[in-house]
C-alpha cells in the first residue's frame, strides 16, 4: 500500500502510454517510404517519381495544416477523447490505403492520414504540461519523442520485412492498422486530461506535479484571441521557422534515403532498410540525451538560455555532417553523416517541445500545432523539393540537395537566438505551483 506521503507515479505511466501512441504515429507514418520503393508498390501503381514525391509530400502537407484546429480541440475538449478519436482515425486511413488501385486513391489516403494524426504531437504538448513539473518537462518530451522515433527506426525494416515475408505492401498496412486500434484502447482506458480526473493519482502527487485544478478549456473565443497572440510573437515565428528549416533537413533521411540508397547507392532493398534503420537509432538517443542536455542547461543558464543552447549547437553540427555527404565515397560513412543528422536533429527536439509548454499556457496544444504546422509544412517542401534539386543540378544534384540540406540547418540554428521561453502567450495562465523536478 502506498504511503500516504509518498506520491503516485502515474504522470510516469501517462508518458509511458504516451510513447506507445508515439510509437505507432511514426510507424504509420514512415512506413510509407519503404512501401515507394518495394517491388510489389511498384508492380501495383507504377508511380513515377514525380507523383511518388506528392504522395510523400501530401501527407505532411495536410498533418501540417490541421495542427493548429486539432490543438485547439484538445484544448477544449481534453486529451484523453480527442487523442483517442486521432488514434483510431488514422488507423482506419492507414488500412484504406491498402486497399487503393491507383495514384489518386493513395493520394487520398495519405491526404486523410495527414489530417487524422495531426493532433498527435500537440496534445502530448499539452498532456507534459498538465502532468509534469517545469523543469522534467525537457526529458518527458523527449521520452515521448523517443516512442516515435523508435517507431521510425523500427519502421524501415520492419515493413520491408513484412512486405519481403507477406509478398505484397498492402498487408502490411493492414497489420499496422490493427495495432494502432489495440493502442487506441490502451491510451483511452489508462490517461486521463487532468491529474485531479485520474482516480489513481494520490494527494503528493498532485502537489509535485503543482497544476491548478480549476483551469477552464480554451473556448473557441479564446482561440482567436490566441492566434492573434501567435502572430505578434516573435518567439514563437522564431521556432515556428527553425522547425520549418530543420524539418527540410531532418525530412530527407524518412522519405528520399531510403530511394537514394537503393538508386544511387545500389543498396538492396532490406539492406536499405537496416541502413535507415541505424540511422534513425540514433535519434533514439538524441531524444534521450536531449531531454536531459536542456533540463541541466535550463537549470544552469536560466529558461531562456537552457532552451536556446541545445537548440543552436544541434542545428550546426547538423549541417557540418549534411556538408560531408557529396564527399564520402563509402556507403557506411555516409550513413554515419546522416546518422549525426538525426541525433542531433533529436538532440534540439526536447528544447523545442519544452518551449511551447513554456510560453503555451492554456493554449498549449493549439501553440504547438502552430509551431509543428510550420515545421510540416517545411517537410511537406522538403519532399517535394529533393527530386527538383535533382533534376535541375543534373550531374550535380546529389551535391547541390545535401548543401541545400545544410543550408537550412544553418539558418535554423541562427533564427532561433531571439527567442524567449519566459515570454508568455497567454496573459491569464496559471503560475505553475511547484517547479520540482520529476
Amino acid at each position: 500500500m502506498t504511503h500516504p506521503t509518498t506520491p503516485t507515479t502515474i504522470r510516469h505511466r501517462i508518458i509511458g502510454v504516451t510513447m506507445l501512441m508515439a510509437f505507432i504515429l511514426y510507424l504509420d507514418r514512415i512506413c510509407m517510404g519503404e512501401i515507394v520503393k518495394s517491388v510489389s508498390f511498384n508492380h501495383d501503381l507504377k508511380l513515377t517519381d514525380e507523383q511518388i514525391g506528392h504522395v510523400l509530400g501530401s501527407f505532411f502537407f495536410m498533418y501540417a495544416l490541421f495542427q493548429v484546429p486539432a490543438g485547439w480541440a484538445s484544448d477544449r475538449f481534453g486529451a484523453r477523447p480527442m487523442l483517442t478519436i486521432y488514434i483510431v482515425l488514422w488507423s482506419l486511413f492507414t488500412a484504406m490505403t491498402g486497399f487503393v488501385t491507383g495514384f489518386a486513391g493513395l493520394l487520398v489516403a495519405r491526404l486523410l492520414c495527414g489530417v487524422a494524426e495531426a493532433g498527435a504531437y500537440p496534445t502530448s504538448m499539452a498532456l507534459i504540461r498538465k502532468w509534469i513539473p517545469l523543469t522534467g518537462r525537457a526529458r518527458a518530451s523527449g521520452m515521448v519523442a523517443l516512442g516515435g522515433r523508435i517507431g521510425g527506426t523500427l519502421a524501415p525494416f520492419l515493413t520491408i520485412w513484412m512486405i519481403v515475408t507477406m509478398g505484397n505492401w498492402r498487408t502490411s498496412l493492414w497489420i499496422d492498422a490493427a495495432v494502432g486500434l489495440v493502442i487506441a484502447a490502451i491510451f483511452w482506458k489508462m490517461v486521463r486530461s487532468n491529474p485531479h480526473e485520474h482516480p489513481q493519482v494520490n494527494a503528493a502527487e498532485l502537489e509535485l506535479i503543482g497544476r491548478p485544478q480549476g483551469e477552464k478549456s480554451l473556448s473557441g473565443r479564446e482561440l482567436l484571441s490566441a492566434l492573434w497572440s501567435f502572430t505578434k510573437s516573435r518567439s514563437l515565428w522564431c521556432n515556428s521557422a527553425a522547425q520549418m528549416l530543420q524539418n527540410i533537413g531532418w525530412g530527407f533521411l524518412v522519405t528520399w534515403l531510403p530511394t537514394y540508397l537503393v538508386k544511387e547507392r545500389g543498396v538492396g532493398e532490406i539492406e536499405g532498410g537496416k541502413m535507415l534503420t541505424y540511422v534513425l537509432a540514433f535519434g533514439m538517443l538524441g531524444q534521450i540525451a536531449g531531454g536531459y542536455y536542456c533540463d541541466w542547461a535550463t537549470r544552469r543558464f536560466g529558461l531562456r538560455w537552457g532552451r536556446l543552447l541545445p537548440m543552436t549547437s544541434s542545428m550546426f553540427v547538423c549541417a557540418a555532417a549534411y556538408m560531408c555527404c557529396p564527399f564520402v565515397e563509402s556507403t557506411w560513412t555516409l550513413v554515419a553523416c546522416c546518422a549525426v543528422v538525426s541525433f542531433c536533429t533529436d538532440l534540439a527536439n526536447p528544447a523545442l517541445w519544452a518551449f511551447m509548454g513554456d510560453v503555451g499556457g492554456r493554449a498549449t496544444a493549439a501553440a504547438g500545432g502552430w509551431g509543428n504546422m510550420w515545421g510540416n509544412f517545411g517537410a511537406s517542401a522538403g519532399a517535394l523539393l529533393i527530386p527538383w534539386l535533382m533534376k535541375i543540378g543534373g550531374g550535380d544534384g546529389k551535391t547541390l540537395v545535401f548543401f541545400t540540406l545544410a543550408g537550412a540547418f544553418v539558418l535554423a540554428g541562427l533564427i532561433v537566438l531571439p527567442m524567449d521561453a519566459t515570454k508568455k502567450l497567454i496573459a491569464d495562465e496559471p503560475a505553475d505551483l511547484n517547479p520540482a523536478s520529476t
